[in-house]
């Protein structure tokens, strides 16, 4: 079956916005490779991402009411030469509503939970069935194609996910040093990172190597971007030990202040291609993130890794990388040549085309 002739359905089952970007920009390399394309996502996804915007056809699904969700799924894949789930709930969904058709499955593993507990051994059962039931795992990282196979996946290849860019906007620059003083740090070391604002180990982390700061002439000021239930309890241990950190306005971006920003953190317990490192590196923004995941991998030596939970090495790390403006530049060019480095939207589109057409070729007859 020619590339052309394809109808393939995208879902989304939510996600971050790292999976939601490749989602879109997946569907618009394959319409304008004369693929037909059907994205199903919950609603707010195509008010986010704008799926029609890019030729693709759009059917909201809710996700998170499996009944209703497998319903819609099942009519819609009823014409469907392949289906590609996103994430483990939508690999979980897709299976469902393909069981006993003959209709390709692809899954991309973009993340893992590192959530302990009956929830982990819950995502340990549902990766079990989504890696056996897909014709194909593309994992984003090397570890995730490592797990696909170790719960028991026929083929599972690694297939890194491309992000766009992110969009500059029109009009002028704003200028650098009113958006530093807007933000309180007008003649002081800026250090951006975004975060999920919950009780987390990350945040622990991240408070706690802040204390190493306050020492510091000037003292550097590390600005969070996030949403979370339990903003306002951070935000009394901030007050509590004076530490030089500022929890931003909910639906502010980090990657919007990296243009200001003398380096960006990354502080997780996994991290697969985390858009805040890829733009860091893009836009030459010396990057402090821990060996996790796909981190290290995705960064080479364009950046200083840490330890994870370790806020005394990710402390030292970010003073001394305060101290050393000539390491910062080297580090700022290494990060643009590591960006150079990375997959295009174009030679994704043309990698996850090829499997397609692979699956499809090899698929039985009807």
């Amino acid at each position: 079956m020619s590339s052309a002739a394809l109808h393939v359905v995208q879902l989304l089952g939510g996600g971050s916005a790292g999976t939601g970007m490749h989602v879109r920009s997946l569907s618009a390399g394959l319409v304008a490779r004369g693929v037909g394309v059907t994205v199903c996502a919950p609603a707010s996804a195509e008010r986010r991402y704008r799926f029609t915007a890019a030729g693709a056809r759009f059917v909201p699904t809710p996700v998170t009411a499996r009944l209703e969700a497998l319903s819609t799924l099942r009519a819609v894949c009823a014409g469907a030469d392949l289906v590609h789930a996103h994430g483990m709930r939508a690999g979980m969904l897709a299976a469902l509503a393909l069981r006993r058709r003959a209709v390709p499955l692809v899954v991309t593993w973009h993340t893992r939970s590192t959530t302990p507990g009956i929830r982990a051994r819950l995502r340990s059962v549902t990766e079990h069935f989504v890696a056996r039931a897909a014709w194909v795992v593309l994992g984003a990282t090397s570890d995730l194609v490592d797990r696909a196979r170790r719960h028991g996946a026929r083929d599972a290849r690694l297939a890194p996910v491309a992000l766009p860019p992110r969009s500059r906007g029109r009009g002028r620059s704003p200028d650098p040093d009113k958006a530093r003083a807007d933000l309180g740090a007008p003649d002081r070391p800026l250090l951006v990172t975004a975060a999920r604002l919950d009780r987390q180990r990350s945040l622990d982390v991240l408070l706690t190597a802040a204390r190493s700061w306050r020492g510091l002439t000037p003292q550097p000021l590390l600005v969070v971007a996030g949403e979370g239930r339990d903003r306002a309890a951070l935000q009394r241990r901030i007050d509590r030990e004076e530490l030089p950190v500022r929890l931003l306005a909910p639906a502010t971006e980090a990657a919007r202040l990296l243009p200001v920003a003398d380096a960006a953190l990354l502080v997780a317990e996994w991290a697969g291609r985390a858009p805040l490192a890829q733009e860091a590196l893009r836009q030459g923004v010396p990057l402090v993130a821990t060996e996790v995941g796909g981190v290290p991998e995705l960064v080479g030596d364009a950046a200083v890794l840490v330890p994870y939970g370790d806020p005394v090495a990710l402390g030292a790390a970010v003073r001394a990388l305060l101290a050393d403006q000539d390491r910062r530049a080297a580090l700022g060019e290494a990060g643009r040549a590591r960006a150079g480095t990375w997959p295009t939207e174009d030679t994704t589109v043309a990698q996850v085309l090829s499997v397609y057409d692979e699956l499809t070729e090899a698929r039985p007859a009807s």
